[in-house]
């Protein structure tokens, strides 16, 4: 699971990085929570919430039906 969950991500990756950000994946739990790190111009950006849960979040979803949700590391 963990490696369909980072070939989605590298896929997501580039237009993150077009925007000076990038995404980290930290794992993918038993109960298929996946936790991603927000790097670059996306850690702290206003819009970072709306990019994990409407970006991030529905393209993993949809590419990978068994995630469940998708949550920024602390």
């Amino acid at each position: 699971m963990k490696d369909r969950v980072q070939a989605v991500l590298d896929r997501i990756r580039p237009s993150l990085q077009a925007d000076g950000g990038d995404v980290e994946l930290i794992s993918v739990s038993d109960d298929n929570i996946v936790t991603v790190k927000l790097t670059g111009a996306c850690a702290g950006c206003p819009m970072s919430q709306l990019t994990l849960k409407g970006g991030i979040e529905r393209i993993l979803k949809h590419e990978i039906p068994e995630v469940a949700s998708v949550e920024a590391a602390l």
